[in-house]
Formats: structure tokens, C-alpha cells, sequence
């Protein structure tokens, strides 16, 4: 592909983003537009859910990669390709590498979870696992790189990678023309600047709305600067978004045409991808749900109708189920009491009787007769109840104290 270049960077066109859009043709599929009633309650006004978690290998990230290795040269197809990627990009570059022809060595962190790494595995990628983090793992590519001769793909920052990233964006207007607002996550940025190019292009009065996870925020040090800012230990379970310096390449085109990066919390996450599950019925990452989080955290700062892009679906189960603990504990589903109680036959049946008819259910139980803190004719209970939110929980705290139990903790 063929892009201006400036001083400062090679500036993406429209149609340098259609071009990628041809190139895909039969590759990525135009996945799904999909309108959610609850948050459209939320916000006021139309949101739809653009469910990049439902493209192939689970993330926007074939698009990218495809288009890039789609434009290396005959030569440079023969020494293969390297990439470095806890998982989507991994999986991006894998199966973009096998439909191509092209041979593909994948560096992953020791720790990656293993469905991810079975799954490049079987994308075709040969997977060398180094590093406990992704900086190391980078090095170790970008060092095979050098010394086979193998081209890096990097995750975002290269002019190919955005362009392919923007087409999401050509698909968003084609299906939904009178969108007003578009939100996605940004780690690295060229997602972001890929759909920013193609849209503000389009229709310059739609409003693009990035969003990173607060423990890993990069760009709003980065953007109040004038340029790209590193941070020192970005932390979150979002690790889709968790870049700890922009791209310089992406970094242009956000600074240009994105409207505004928000920050969400752990907690805003974890209730974003309940959400998503259970009223959406969609499996979506942490990264994927963060424009829902934002939505969540602040729903009427956002002019519908709203396009929110789920960017990617590659959750480890062991995560989500913790993540799904997090969030129904941040959505006040969950409940954890202490009580006193007297210390007699039947009393802990009486107990579970009255958190029956309070339509609690008892998780975990802990009963606790003999401790130098009770009285002799004390017991003390530790409970953990799913509840049905937070008017729940203190509807079962006034109902046991109805009954005469003493609430401690």
C-alpha cells in the first residue's frame, strides 16, 4: 500500500483504509451490529454493540496483520514473519500468516494462558514461549527478528496494521449511518486511529470516544505532553489495552482525530462484561467491554445513537470466572455477613431458614463454637450469600436483624 508521508509521520487516507477494506474481501467478516436495550435505557438515546469478539481468532486483530503481511515483498515473505503478543495479535498474525503462505514464529510470556497459545498453535504459528512479561517477550522477537531475518509485525505501530484496524470503522457507518458517537478501547492506539482515519473522513461530526483502563492509562499523560509518555508499571486485567507507551504512529492520528480518552476502573470493567454476558448474551475480554464500562460509568455523556466496539472475545476461562465474581461483587450481588448467635441445637437451621425466606443463597458457610472471643454461650457465623443487588443485601441485613441475629461485619 502506498501512504503520504509528513515529517512527523506517514499519514493514513480513506483510501488507504478502502484498500485494506479490498484486501479483506473473503478474509474478516462484517460482523454483527447488535442494539442493547439496557444500555439504550442508560444513555437515552440508540446504542448498538459492534461484535468485533465474534470476528476470526476472536479480535479485530486479523485485520491488521493480514494487510500487513498482505504487503511485504516476495523476498521478505520467504524469511517469515515474527510477532510478540499475549494473544490476540498472536492469533491475528497466526492465521493471517497461514493464508498467506507465509511462515510465522509467535513469542508468547510464560505465563500466557494456555487456550491462547493452543489456539496460535493451531492458527499455524510455531509459539516460543519467553519472558514473565510482554516487554521481554518483545525483545526475544524483535532480537529473532534481527538475527533470522524474520519481518516484525508489530502489534499497532505501522501505517499497514492502522489501516487494516480502520476498516472497522468503514463497516460502523455503512451500518449504521446516523451514528453520533463511536467508543473503543485504546491500548497501543492504532485501532483507535485506524477507525478515527476512515470515519472523520466520512462524517467528521461523529464523535470518537477512546477509553483506557485506569491502571494503564497511557494516553492522557501522553496527549497533554505533545507526545508519546511511558509509563512504568501499568497494571490491569484488561490486557488487550495494557500498552505502556503509545505508538509513535497511532499517536499522530489519536492526538488529530480522536475527541477524548476516559479511564475506567477494575470494578467498572468486571460489571461492563457481566453486563455483556448477561444481558447481551456476548462472551467479551476485559479490553473488549471497556467502552461499555464507560458507558456505565458515565451514561449520559455520550450523543447517540452510540456504537460501542466490543474489540475481542479471547477471555481465559479461569479469568472470567474470577472476573465474574469481581463483577457481581461490584454489581452488589454478593453479600459477606458475620452474626452472633446463641449457641443451641437447631439454631444454625434457623439461621439458613431465615435467609431462605429473605431469598438469599448461602454460597459458603462458616460456623465457629469454640474461639476465646465468644461467650460460652456463643457462636459465631461467617457468611458469603449471592444476592440479587444492593437493595437485596440490606433487605437481608434488616431481615436478620428482624429476627434478633446480632450483624458484626
Amino acid at each position: 500500500m502506498n501512504f503520504r508521508a509528513t515529517t512527523h509521520h506517514p499519514a493514513l487516507i480513506l483510501d488507504d483504509v478502502r484498500g485494506a477494506q479490498k484486501m479483506l474481501d473473503g478474509v474478516a467478516r462484517m460482523t454483527a451490529l447488535e442494539g442493547s436495550r439496557h444500555l439504550t435505557e442508560l444513555v437515552g438515546a440508540p446504542v448498538h454493540l459492534k461484535c468485533e469478539n465474534l470476528q476470526r481468532t476472536g479480535s479485530f486483530k486479523l485485520r491488521g496483520a493480514y494487510v500487513r503481511i498482505s504487503g511485504l515483498t516476495p523476498v521478505e515473505r520467504a524469511a517469515g514473519v515474527v510477532a510478540a503478543s499475549a494473544g490476540n495479535h498472536a492469533q491475528g498474525v497466526a492465521l493471517a500468516s497461514s493464508l498467506l503462505g507465509v511462515r510465522s514464529t509467535v513469542f508468547m510470556p510464560v505465563g500466557a494462558p494456555l487456550p491462547k497459545v493452543a489456539a496460535t498453535r493451531e492458527y499455524g504459528a510455531e509459539v516460543r514461549l519467553h519472558g514473565q512479561v510482554v516487554d521481554e517477550t518483545l525483545a526475544a522477537a524483535q532480537r529473532y527478528a534481527e538475527d533470522t531475518g524474520a519481518v516484525f509485525i508489530h502489534p499497532f505501530d505501522h501505517p499497514d496494521i492502522i489501516a487494516g484496524q480502520g476498516t472497522v470503522g468503514l463497516e460502523i457507518l455503512e451500518q449504521c449511518p446516523e451514528v453520533r458517537t463511536i467508543v473503543l478501547g485504546i491500548g497501543g492506539g492504532g485501532f483507535a486511529a485506524g477507525v478515527a482515519v476512515a470515519v472523520k473522513a466520512l462524517r467528521p461530526d461523529v464523535r470518537i470516544v477512546g477509553v483506557q483502563a485506569e491502571g494503564a492509562a497511557c494516553y492522557p499523560p501522553s496527549l497533554a505532553a505533545g507526545y508519546p509518555v511511558s509509563l512504568d508499571a501499568p497494571a490491569t486485567m484488561a490486557d488487550g489495552i495494557k500498552v505502556g507507551r503509545p505508538g509513535d504512529v497511532p499517536f499522530a492520528l489519536v492526538e488529530e482525530l480522536v475527541d477524548e480518552v476516559r479511564t475506567v476502573t477494575e470494578d467498572e470493567l468486571s460489571s461492563a462484561l457481566l453486563l455483556c454476558l448477561e444481558r447481551a448474551k456476548l462472551v467479551v475480554e476485559p479490553a473488549g467491554a471497556s467502552p461499555v464500562a464507560a458507558l456505565l460509568s458515565d451514561p449520559k455523556a455520550f450523543r447517540g445513537p452510540v456504537v460501542a466496539v466490543l474489540s475481542g472475545g479471547n477471555v481465559d476461562p479461569l479469568l472470567m470466572q474470577r472476573i465474574l465474581r469481581h463483577g457481581m461483587s461490584a454489581a452488589g450481588r454478593y453479600l459477606s455477613l458475620r452474626l452472633r448467635l446463641t449457641d443451641r441445637p437447631g439454631a444454625l437451621a434457623a439461621l439458613l431458614a431465615t435467609l431462605t425466606v429473605a431469598d438469599a443463597n448461602v454460597l459458603d458457610i462458616s460456623h465457629v463454637r469454640t474461639d476465646p472471643r465468644l461467650g460460652l454461650t456463643e457462636a459465631e457465623v461467617d457468611l458469603y450469600l449471592e444476592t440479587k443487588g444492593p437493595q437485596h443485601c440490606a433487605d437481608v441485613e434488616e431481615t436478620l436483624r428482624a429476627e434478633g441475629y446480632r450483624v458484626i461485619g
